[in-house]
Order: C-alpha cells, then structure tokens, then sequence
C-alpha cells in the first residue's frame, strides 16, 4: 500500500472501469487513508475512523466493480451483500452479524491460502521422504538369540544407496504409476446451527478441532498410485506446517484493520413507512446494520471480529428513496456521497474495447480457442454501442449490463456453428450488426425480451 498513491490506485481503476472518475477518487483517498492510519502513532490511531461511502447511480455503471477491483488492489478481505435480503430475516434471511462472520471465512482462507504457498517447497520434500519410506520400508529389527538388534551395518547402507536410487527415479517421474498403500485421514467436518437472536447461522465446525486430542483421528487404508499419494502427502505436510492460531490471528487481524464490506440495494430499505407484506420494516433493518458500521463486536467462530474499523460501502440506484431517506444516524456513519453519471454510447464504445476484461477480448479469446479468429471494425463496436444505449433509453436502463445481451444475441449464431465450420477468420462490421438486430431492436415487444 505505501506504492500506491491515490493517482496509481485511479491508475489501477482505470483499466477496468471506464468514466466515474469522482467515485474512484473518492475510494482511491478512503483506502490511503487506511493505510496512513496504520501510520499514526498508538494513541491516536483507533479514533480514526473509515470514511464509508454511499455511491448512488443506476444499475450497471460500475459501483460493485469498483468496490471489487479496490478490494483486489489492496489485497484486503472483501464482501458484496444485499441489503434487501435483510429484509427477510425471520423468513429465509440471515442476521446482519453474518456479514462480518463470511468476511472473516474469507479473511482466514486468504491468509491460509498465502501461507500454504509459502511452505509448499517444505511440504514437497517432506511428502517425498514420506512416499520413499512407502516404496522402500525402513529395515526390521533383527531377532537373535531371544534379543532383538538393530540392523546391521551393511544392510542399512545398502538401504540407503537404494532409497538415493529411488529418490532420483522419483524425482524424474519415473514412479508415478507405481502403487503404494498409505493411511488416509478422514476429514470429520459437521454442519452445527448457531441460534443466535434473530435467526439461525450456520456455521462449519470441525469437532476434531473444537476437541483438540480427545477424538482419536480416523484413517483408512488407500491403495493409490505415486502421482495421487504424492498430492495426498505434500497437503497434509502442508497442514502439519501451517500455525492456524497464528493464520487465524492475521486474518481477524485484516478483516479488523482492512475488512471492506460492500452493501448493495441500500435503497431498498430506505423510508420508514411500514409496507404490507411480512418483511421486517426498513427502518428495523436500519437499525440492525447501524451497529455494525458504527462498530461493534460479532462473535465467529474464530473468535471476537471488532468492526470499528471495517470500511463500508455501500451503493444502490435511489431512484424512488433518497439518502436522505435513511435513518439520522445511518446517514451520519456514511459521510461521503459520490453520485455515479449513467453511461452514453461513447462509454459503451470504450468499455467494449479498453479495459483488460473488454467484452471483446473475451470473445475473441472464446473463439481462438475453436481456432478462429473473430474481428469487429470501428463501424461494428460503435453500431453494437448505439444498440446498447438505445434499447437502455427505451426500457429499463441496466448500464453496461445491456452489452453483454447485445453482444450474445449478436454472436449467437456464430458460437453455435463455428466448431462444425472451417472457417478460420470472422469479421463483423457495421452491416452484420444492423442486418443481425434489425428486426429485434425495430420490434419493441421482441425487444424486451430478448434485448
């Protein structure tokens, strides 16, 4: 973080987002901060708290995008949630707690994850001389005269030029066929429902861990080639390893200090007039995430996740409820507002063609698979770009979602024929595209649904 200037964080943004320039900024400054917090001495860094933020804008513009990709740049624990489902607590829903809870299972898997590359090369050797003594056993005891002796000199050296034999053959892959039996571990995860006071979580316990040793490990027999024992052995090495407490520690430790919590659809549950069907009010809902962003302590079951500083963001279109619509002191926790412009056929225009994930590199990647190699000219993206804009005008504007039913209707007929073809070059252009969407884009009833 201490490379990434508020400039390069735009920077980074910009290769796959197009436009929003005021959002990324405001993201760019709110994660800097986070890491010149870090900075600030003892006694005055935890009262700094996360500037969260309200993106408003419709639809498929880039507020989740933006989030992600943020998240992604700082290596940092990320989560997207719908406020709505909170609407639905009591019925199928889930208490809003759960959201730091999943965090923190992301948190813990990223961290493991980190750790486990950082001690394959040891798992590796390890799990070698693991499947050498499998291919050659260690020599017995020899029994003589009713006592029991080591093994000889002669016949213990002898072993070890075998086993260096071995270690070459299996080093170059000559064994990995052969078969070799060893001692599977059971894995014995079991689902247990948490009652905690709004619902039901549920949450994965491995009992053998909640127990420590006072469960006795199950194991079975396996008769399994080298390739698939060598797997089998280098990840449980790779267990034996890895210090969970300390994995455990680090992730709350990020969820913690760099945690960023994307709530979507937080206009949904804007407004304090009761509705009539049986979802919990609003404004209740309101009042249950308002902890969590103001911060507080949720219990998971790696131990207490303090929120505090834990960065909100939270989006939604806002076309019927304003943020003012929301509670008081939900409003006062998200102190900055960043409006997101809708999009125009000219941004249409560069996000089909400049951000490394383009519709257009994708598909052009699709297709090189089949060997082929699919074109669009200048006329072709701009035709395909004015479509998009058109119907999102008509109907419901759903951003730069509308691409992407755009571009499958178009190529349609082409990805189903292509393997059974030999054509090896497909150019689109203008004409193709207008002679292909003629009649749904003139055909408003045809349009809504298929466009």
């Amino acid at each position: 973080m201490k490379e990434l200037t508020p400039k390069q964080i735009v920077k980074e943004l910009d290769k796959y987002i197009i436009g929003q320039d005021k959002a990324k900024k405001m993201v760019a400054i709110a994660l800097r901060n986070r890491w010149r917090r870090q900075q600030v001495g003892e006694d005055l860094k935890e009262e700094i708290m996360p500037n969260n933020i309200i993106m408003i804008g419709p639809t498929g513009v880039g507020k989740t995008e933006i989030a992600r990709r943020l998240a992604n740049l700082a290596q940092a624990p990320f989560i997207k949630v719908e406020a709505s489902k909170y609407t639905e607590v009591g019925y199928v829903g889930r208490d809003v707690e759960s959201m730091i809870r999943d965090l923190t299972d992301l948190s813990v898997s990223m961290v493991k994850k980190e750790n486990v590359e950082q001690v394959q090369n040891r798992a590796k050797i390890q799990a070698e001389e693991r499947l050498l003594d499998l291919l050659l056993p260690p020599l017995k005891p020899v029994r003589r005269g009713g006592m029991i002796n080591p093994p000889e000199a002669d016949a213990l050296e002898k072993r070890e030029r075998n086993r260096e034999k071995m270690r070459v053959k299996l080093s170059a892959g000559g064994l990995e066929q052969n078969e070799v039996e060893l001692d599977v571990r059971e894995e014995a995860v079991s689902m247990m429902q948490i009652f905690s006071p709004i619902g039901i979580e549920e949450m994965g316990l491995n009992i053998q861990e909640m127990f420590g040793g006072m469960l006795p490990q199950k194991r079975r027999r396996r008769r399994t080639s080298v390739a698939e024992a060598r797997k089998i052995l280098t990840q449980e090495e790779t267990q034996k390893l890895i210090d969970m407490d300390k994995v455990i520690k680090e992730a709350i430790g990020r969820v913690e200090n760099s945690g960023i919590v994307f709530i979507d659809e937080i206009d949904k549950i804007a407004g304090r007039e009761a509705t009539g069907n049986p979802d919990v009010s609003r404004e209740g809902v309101q009042r249950d995430i308002l902890p969590v962003v103001e911060g507080t302590t949720v219990v998971s079951k790696y131990g207490l996740v303090k929120t505090d500083h834990v960065l909100f963001i939270a989006s939604g279109a806002f076309h019927v409820s304003k943020p003012s619509d929301l509670i008081p002191e939900l409003q006062g926790r998200f102190p900055i507002r960043v409006e997101l412009s809708s999009l125009t056929a000219k941004d249409f225009v560069k996000i089909l063609t400049r951000p490394r994930n383009a519709l257009i590199k994708q598909y052009t990647a699709l297709l090189k698979s089949e060997g082929v190699e699919l074109g669009f000219d200048k006329g072709a993206i701009e035709e395909i770009a004015a479509t998009a804009d058109l119907v999102n005008r008509r109907m419901e504007n759903i951003g730069a979602r509308r691409l992407h039913t755009v571009m499958t209707t178009l190529l349609e007929d082409i990805l189903y024929k292509v393997p059974d073809r030999k054509t090896k070059k497909i150019e689109i252009t203008r004409e193709r595209v207008r002679d292909t969407l003629k009649d749904i884009v003139e055909d408003e009833d045809l349009s809504r649904f298929i466009l």
